[in-house]
């Protein structure tokens, strides 16, 4: 406080008659500080669209500076569901469990965003790329010890936090329909999810903003816009709903995707 009383004077003491001669006392008000925008992901791992969207969306609210102006949180769960015995199914099948609850391992044992992302993009990106039995040298090349969560997963302490991960799912309002399933502080992105970054910035209060957001602001049409209707038709882009059977060809999965998205 003293030294931002100090900072006034000076500025007042070479200012030509732009501060007072009167004896009041001059009222600092602190600025308040802007929150992040509240960016909350919800997927299941072996969904290619899911995939799709890690490898070649969010990745970029990370390397693009945007994650200054978010608080990303990723829920592995999807469109999963919680047997009445209290066993998860999921829609791509058994690998599509584990590796849920592994990224939720690796989210609790490295809660912050900055830490697990790393780790999700690495094991996301072989999927993606159809290499399932890659995923584990993501700890090697990324220099993380595989143990927490390897622990995590064989103790059962990952099967809790997947159906923490349910109980939030499911208590969406609107609920989710599809994945993958954004939502930007508060309110879905629906087929706009795509424009990741142009939602955030949108979003945000403050009075700067990255340079990455200036871009795309300028870039993107008019009626790219925070959320749509909640009874819109059939989104422009590719999802995958709650009760669809898993895709026995991912791999065209993938390139019609990748032809969509592109």
């Amino acid at each position: 406080m003293e030294a931002r009383l100090f900072f006034i004077f000076i500025i007042c003491l070479f200012s030509l008659n732009t501060c007072s001669s009167s004896s009041e006392s001059v009222e600092i008000v602190p600025l308040k500080e802007v929150e992040k925008v509240q960016v909350t992901f919800y997927y299941e791992s072996l969904c290619p669209y899911c995939e799709n969207f890690i490898v070649n969306y969010l990745i970029d609210v990370f390397t693009e500076g945007i994650d200054a102006i978010a608080d990303v949180k990723l829920f592995p769960y999807g469109n999963a569901k919680v047997n009445s015995n209290g066993n998860i199914t999921c829609q791509h099948g058994e690998q599509e469990c584990l590796l849920n609850t592994v990224e939720a391992c690796a989210i609790n044992t490295w809660p912050d965003v900055h830490d697990h992302f790393p780790f999700i993009f690495c094991v996301e990106r072989y999927l993606y790329y159809d290499k399932f039995d890659k995923w584990e040298s993501c700890f090697e090349e990324l220099s993380l010890d595989p143990k927490p969560v390897k622990d995590c997963y064989t103790s059962g302490y990952g099967n809790q936090l997947e159906l923490q991960y349910a109980a939030e799912t499911n208590a969406l309002q609107p609920p989710k329909k599809y994945v993958p399933w954004v939502v930007v502080d508060g309110k879905p992105l629906y087929d706009d999810y795509v424009y990741i970054i142009t939602n955030i910035c949108r979003a945000y209060k403050g009075p700067t903003l990255p340079k990455a957001c200036l871009r795309c602001l300028a870039s993107s049409a008019s009626t790219i816009g925070i959320g749509t209707p909640e009874d819109r038709e059939i989104p422009l882009h590719p999802v995958t709903y709650v009760d669809k059977p898993a895709n026995p060809y991912p791999l065209l999965s993938k390139i019609r995707s990748f032809l969509m998205f592109n």
